[in-house]
C-alpha cells in the first residue's frame, strides 16, 4: 500500500525533506572518498561549462538592458547546477549541507570536513580542465575576440570586491544555491528537480553573487588570457594586456576564493541547511 503522502500530495513535506538532507550529508561524508573524488570533478566541470554558457550571453549584447541581460545568463546558467543534481555530481557549495549530519551526530567534524576538502579539489580540477579545453579550442576569440573580453572583465570585477564584500556575496550565492538544492528533496520527477532550481540559480548569478566554484573556472580564465593571448587577441580587442595585470594568483586566491569560499560555508550550512532542518525535524 502506498504511503498516505505519497497518494495525497505532489511534494514531499518539509519534515520529510530535513530527513533527506540529513541522509544525502551521511552518504556523502561516509562513503569512499576517492568517489566522492571523481563525482566532484564533472560537478566542476559543469559549473565551468555553464560559465561558457554565461559570457556567451554576455557578450555583444548592445543596448540591451543591464537587468534583463543579467537574467539571461543567469537563467542559462543555472544549467550547471541542474546537471550536477541530476547526474549525482558532488558539488562543494552544496556538500556544506552535511552540517545537518554532524549536528545530528551521525558523522564526525573529520568526516565532513575530509568531504569538504576532497570535493573542494575534485570541483577544482574539474573547473580548470574546462578552462584549458576552452583555451585550446580558442573560444577566446569568438565575436571577434570580445568573448575573451566578456572573461576578462568577470574575472577582474571578481578580484576587487573588498575582503568583506566578497565574503559578504558568497554568503548571498550559497544561500540561493543551497535553497535550490534543498528544494529538489521536495520533488518527484525529474521535472520538478531541474525547474525548481532556476528561480534561485539565475537569481544569484544575475546579482553578482560569488560562487568559489564558478570562479575556479572564471578567473583562472581570465588569468590564461591577461597572461598568454596572443598578440591578435588584444590587436582585436584593441587594449593593452598591462590593463589585466592583477589578474595573478594573489588576487585570485587571498581577495577572491578564500573570503568567498568562507561566505558559501556560512550560506550554505548556516543560513539554509542547519536553518530548515532545525525548524523541519521532528520534535
Amino acid at each position: 500500500m502506498k504511503s498516505e503522502e505519497s497518494t495525497s500530495t505532489c511534494m514531499v513535506s518539509p519534515t520529510k525533506m530535513a530527513q533527506i538532507g540529513e541522509d544525502v550529508g551521511v552518504y556523502k561524508a561516509t562513503k569512499k572518498q576517492i568517489y566522492s573524488f571523481f563525482s566532484a570533478i564533472p560537478a566542476g566541470a559543469f559549473i565551468a561549462i555553464a560559465f561558457v554558457f554565461y559570457a556567451t550571453t554576455q557578450t555583444g549584447n548592445g543596448d540591451t538592458p543591464w537587468g534583463l541581460t543579467k537574467l539571461v545568463g543567469g537563467i542559462v546558467f543555472s544549467l550547471g547546477v541542474i546537471m550536477v543534481v541530476v547526474c549525482g555530481s558532488e558539488l562543494f557549495t552544496s556538500s556544506t549541507m552535511t552540517a545537518v549530519a554532524r549536528v545530528s551526530g551521525r558523522i564526525s567534524t573529520f568526516q565532513m570536513l575530509r568531504n569538504w576538502l576532497v570535493v573542494y579539489g575534485g570541483n577544482f580540477v574539474g573547473a580548470l580542465f574546462i578552462v584549458l579545453l576552452t583555451w585550446f579550442a580558442g573560444q577566446i576569440m569568438a565575436a571577434n575576440g570580445q568573448w575573451g573580453l566578456t572573461i576578462l572583465k568577470t574575472a577582474q570585477h571578481k578580484i576587487h570586491h573588498t575582503w568583506t564584500e566578497a565574503f559578504a556575496l558568497g554568503i548571498f550565492c550559497n544561500i540561493m544555491v543551497c535553497i535550490a538544492v534543498w528544494m529538489t528533496y521536495a520533488g518527484k520527477t525529474l521535472l520538478d528537480k531541474a525547474v525548481i532550481m532556476i528561480l534561485p540559480i539565475s537569481m544569484f548569478v544575475a546579482s553578482g553573487f560569488e560562487h568559489s566554484v564558478a570562479n575556479m573556472f572564471m578567473i583562472p580564465m581570465g588569468m590564461m588570457i591577461a597572461h598568454f593571448a596572443s598578440p591578435e587577441f588584444w590587436q582585436a580587442v584593441s587594449l593593452n594586456p598591462a590593463q589585466f595585470a592583477d589578474l595573478d594568483m594573489y588576487h585570485f586566491v587571498v581577495k577572491n576564493l578564500i573570503p568567498v569560499t568562507l561566505g558559501n560555508i556560512v550560506g550554505g550550512a548556516l543560513c539554509v541547511a542547519l536553518t530548515q532542518w532545525y525548524i523541519n525535524r521532528p520534535h
